[in-house]
């Protein structure tokens, strides 16, 4: 039992969490920063649910990559990134299938919550967030495949997922909110690269058309140096000149390494950069 819940941990890619719950709690610090009014009856649960929510979807997302690159043999046994568990052979294709279908229950129950309490813009927000995470590899012209899979990763990962959960609160649009969501969405499209420029060769072969695959692996790392750069502009913008600016500094830090990279040697700086999110979210709180 014990190897059981091991597998389906690190089948749902823990370490990627943070991508999806940062955004919401810096949706949260940037109402309490920019002073406006809270009209939600039940601000806590809201919050709560929409974290819930945002995992929840995370999961999905993380899942249905799964099988939709072990389908179509992007994902194999050995692979230079993290070990998946339908490519090794420890999960079968229907429980893979049932996990999805679990935690699509699990979405739309918490959705359903989100919508009651935020209606039509929440409504829209949670259908699109759903279809995303279906496009992202599915269907044969998935947005992973396209190579374009970078800017909804800044949209849902960023700025919908801090300003639908500031809506939520105030009921309006917050620029504050979506500004310093901003910050998380760079971070997230940075992490996507550095997967991206790992897994180069096999993408191409696979004809996943990422922007390394486009561009070669000089262009992938110049676009990952203008993501960096543009986050403490988009920090500036949220909260003025404040600590959450300096977090340019430990995502260069980590640049100049991700530049002498090879192979395997990704992995690392996938972890680091995703723990970014973090060091953001404490900087906001200052």
């Amino acid at each position: 039992m014990k190897n059981r819940i091991l597998l389906w941990l690190r089948i749902i890619r823990p370490q990627t969490l943070f991508a999806s719950l940062v955004p919401v709690l810096v949706g949260i610090i940037a109402v309490r920063r920019s002073g406006a009014a809270i009209t939600s009856p039940h601000p806590v649960l809201a919050a709560a649910i929409t974290a819930i929510c945002a995992l929840a979807l995370q999961i999905l997302s993380n899942l249905i990559n799964d099988w939709y690159d072990f389908k179509r043999g992007t994902d194999k046994a050995g692979r230079a990134g993290f070990k998946r568990a339908l490519a090794e052979g420890e999960v079968s294709g229907r429980q893979m299938l049932t996990a999805i279908f679990i935690d699509l229950g699990i979405v739309l129950a918490s959705g359903a919550c989100l919508v009651y309490e935020g209606r039509l813009v929440i409504l829209l927000i949670g259908v699109s967030a759903i279809i995303f995470a279906y496009l992202y590899t599915a269907t044969s012209h998935s947005l992973s495949y396209l190579g374009i899979a970078d800017i909804f990763v800044l949209l849902y990962y960023g700025v919908i997922a801090s300003g639908g959960t500031a809506y939520l609160l105030i009921h309006s649009y917050s620029s504050t909110a979506f500004y310093a969501g901003a910050v998380c969405g760079l971070i997230s499209m940075g992490v996507l690269m550095i997967n991206n420029l790992r897994d180069i060769e096999d993408d191409r072969e696979a004809g996943k058309r990422t922007i390394p695959v486009r561009f070669g692996k000089r262009g992938g790392e110049a676009v990952l140096l203008a993501e960096i750069l543009l986050m403490p502009v988009s920090s500036l913008m949220a909260f003025g000149f404040s600590p959450a600016v300096f977090i340019v500094l430990p995502a260069l830090a980590l640049y100049a390494g991700i530049l002498r990279a090879k192979g395997t040697g990704y992995n690392s700086f996938l972890l680091a950069n995703g723990l970014l999110n973090v060091v953001y979210l404490i900087l906001c709180i200052f």
